[in-house]
């Protein structure tokens, strides 16, 4: 078997936790959109809260445009709201609401008021050096618009360790995450196991098991940096993640796992 020769990591809750509680936006946009003015009973409501909520969690790591379609459909679906927008239009007002949070956060890196440390999973930098001493090559694939996610990367001082960051391409609804895998195996010559992928949500874990690649799931408790999220857990094991962990501390059974 080829030995490990690159690694791919998801950005957000894998190794940032700059957009954690991203969540805590999306679900409450949904379903101001969703529920327009109408007056919906208690049961309607806590209906939709599940749904939205089963959606959200469903859908972790894919494309926040394709999330944004599903919204758009289920506006038109539901038929409380007379007003139907276009995935983009939601995507950014979604986008705007989420960076009032994060924009921040940035600036204050950028101005040394913050430090990169504290919105980094928890031994991630020293992992990302293990890797490079061992001659591994790295990239980054994100949902996360690519100016945005490059922009952050650099921010928190862990660009320079990766050949390649590619978020999603604005204003075009493509797979950021399929699109480097693809590459690296079609068009650079990858060979299952000779990639990892490392990611939180159950997206590229997917794509990885499909090309026969080493999927490693990272179940990130992102508030704390630290830990098992057990609810992560349970959907990478739905996802058939070749093995879980929660952070990146004890990098010699990361090693371990990638056959190091």
């Amino acid at each position: 078997m080829a030995a490990l020769t690159t690694v791919l990591f998801d950005f957000d809750g894998t190794l940032s936790t700059l957009r954690a509680g991203w969540e805590e936006v999306m679900a409450p946009y949904m379903k101001e959109v969703i529920k327009g003015n109408a007056e919906l009973t208690q049961e309607e409501e806590s209906a939709l809260d599940q749904e939205i909520g089963d959606y959200i969690d469903e859908s972790t790591g894919i494309q926040t445009v394709y999330q944004m379609r599903w919204l758009a459909e289920e506006v038109r679906r539901k038929g409380w709201n007379p007003q139907v927008l276009d995935e983009w239009e939601y995507k950014a007002e979604y986008n705007r609401r989420l960076l009032l949070r994060v924009k921040r956060k940035v600036e204050l890196l950028e101005q040394g008021r913050l430090q990169a440390e504290d919105f980094l999973m928890k031994g991630s930098v020293e992992f990302l050096n293990l890797l490079r001493d061992r001659g591994i090559e790295m990239y980054v694939a994100s949902g996360t618009d690519h100016p945005d996610v490059v922009r952050e990367a650099e921010v928190l001082g862990v660009a320079g360790y990766f050949k390649r960051i590619v978020g999603a391409p604005v204003g075009k609804a493509e797979c950021s995450k399929e699109k480097v895998i693809f590459d690296l195996m079609e068009n650079q010559g990858l060979s299952g196991r000779q990639l990892a992928v490392v990611g939180d949500g159950k997206v590229e874990i997917g794509l990885a098991k499909r090309r026969g690649s080493l999927a490693l799931g990272l179940a990130s408790d992102e508030r704390n940096r630290e830990g098992i999220d057990a609810r992560k857990r349970a959907r990478l094991e739905k996802a058939g993640a070749d093995w879980i962990a929660g952070d990146f501390r004890k990098p010699e059974q990361w090693l371990s796992a990638m056959g190091l």
